[in-house]
């Protein structure tokens, strides 16, 4: 096997392991990097309070990256808490012939409110930033030290210009403390305009470590030689991702979950294990022919983090049925297989967490009037009224049409069904909507049981 790119960390200790060494060295490790570190201080600190902070001496400091630098080979390395400017100083001494990218994160405040940093570190740390190949300042951070507030655009891109002059190649102003729907972090290098890098905002309170969580993340990608604006990119999906699946460990706010993309892999397994299951409950579900369209049908399931069409299982070819009411399952369960019914059920569930599946099934009189029998609760949309400009892409339509009824119904957590009459050329569908594969089957075989009656 080939050896692993070595990223060192050199910061503080969180003995309760959500930030910090603890969680840098988490990162790295999924990531693909061998981490190493020279811790800073010890902290005794849990998910609600920091009680205590033991600073290491300046010179172990420096002896931990000296000792780790002459034997293995770094590939990139990170910074986080520094306390002191004893500590900044001693750090900068030992990296000032560095040949590899160097990640500073000035960290300052812990998510529970307490200072990690010094009153007379803060001069000290802006001293360390000329060897910085990129600077990661969240906004009071980036506040701190460009010596101004930050409320606009205009803001971060003077703020970016000043911390520049500092002596950092890059800097990445991280928006997650803006109030806004998507979370923009701002990339700035030296002579360019600044990088807007935007991501989805994840509402959590599971939101400690995630400085550290990301500076970690993009010095592995550089570590494994990639360049700044896909490193960052990378690291903010695969942060995005830990946040959307982190936990609480305590009290106060917990952890993104670093080992998400490793929990992903074994969830996609079971999904498509579930689904292949599915598919073969539905080929003896008597009467489910009744149900199939003309374009035939697909069901489709989503991983419980999903975000994109990747995400989301469905069958490579498509449910249909003989003239005798044979049900036939084109292809196998696999991710990204069908845009169309994938993007209806992303957009269910963003008004709907639960929604999980979906299935698209025959609209007439008969199957309508059996859904007002069974009590589901309809959703509708008229391909008439879409965007003109919503046809250049597969499945914009129907992702649009389902986010349009759900978000005009009084109350979206209630809908079973998005009905969507169609138009000249597109075939009316219903699309039934499920919490899991129980709940989805249940509703096909209630409107089976009524159409039989």
């Amino acid at each position: 096997m080939n050896s692993l790119p070595c990223v060192l960390t050199i910061a503080g200790s969180d003995s309760g392991g959500g930030a910090g060494i603890q969680a840098d060295l988490k990162t790295m490790s999924i990531m693909g990097c061998y981490g190493a570190s020279a811790i800073t201080a010890l902290t005794a600190q849990n998910t609600v309070t920091v009680s205590g902070i033991e600073p290491v001496s300046p010179e172990f400091v420096a002896l931990q990256i000296e000792t780790v630098c002459a034997d293995i080979n770094i590939k990139a390395a990170k910074t986080g808490m520094l306390f002191s400017a004893s500590i900044i100083r001693s750090v900068a001494a030992a990296l000032v012939d560095k040949s590899f990218p160097l990640i500073i994160d000035p960290v300052c405040v812990a998510s529970s409110g307490a200072r990690l940093l010094k009153e007379d570190a803060v001069e000290a740390m802006k001293e360390l930033f000329p060897l910085a190949d990129l600077l990661t300042p969240n906004v009071p951070e980036a506040e701190l030290f460009a010596d101004m507030e930050i409320k606009t655009r205009e803001d971060i891109f003077k703020a970016i210009d000043i911390l520049l002059e500092m002596g950092p190649k890059a800097v990445l102003i991280k928006g997650g403390h803006f109030d806004s729907v998507a979370s923009t972090d701002w990339l700035g290098i030296k002579g360019e305009k600044p990088i807007p890098m935007m991501q989805q905002r994840v509402k959590t309170r599971n939101m400690h470590g995630t400085g550290c969580t990301l500076s970690a993340a993009i010095a592995s990608g550089m570590a494994k030689g990639k360049n700044i604006v896909t490193a960052i990119l990378d690291a903010q999906k695969y942060l995005n991702l830990a946040l959307r699946a982190g936990f609480e460990v305590g009290e106060g706010g917990g952890p993104p979950n670093h080992l998400a993309p490793m929990l992903i892999t074994a969830m996609k397994e079971g999904l498509l294990s579930d689904l292949h299951e599915c598919g073969l409950r539905l080929t003896y579900m008597d009467g489910l022919s009744n149900l199939i369209p003309e374009s035939r049908m697909n069901v489709a399931a989503a991983l419980p983090h999903a975000t994109e069409i990747n995400d989301v299982a469905a069958f490579t070819g498509r449910i249909t049925c003989t003239r005798k009411g044979e049900i036939i399952i084109g292809g196998y369960p696999d991710f990204g297989a069908s845009s169309f019914t994938a993007k209806a059920v992303l957009c269910a569930r963003k008004y709907n967490p639960e929604i999980n599946c979906a299935v698209g099934i025959r609209y007439n009189d008969q199957i309508m009037a059996a859904v007002a029998k069974c009590g589901f609760v309809e959703a509708w949309f008229d391909l008439a009224d879409k965007p003109k400009d919503l046809n250049i892409e597969v499945g914009s339509s129907l992702e649009w049409g389902t986010c349009e009824a759900l978000a005009h119904h009084d109350d979206a957590t209630k809908v079973d069904v998005v009905c969507d009459p169609g138009e000249i050329g597109i075939e009316p569908i219903v699309r039934v909507l499920g919490k899991d594969f129980q709940d989805l089957e249940a509703k096909l075989k209630c409107l089976i049981a009524v159409l039989k009656k």
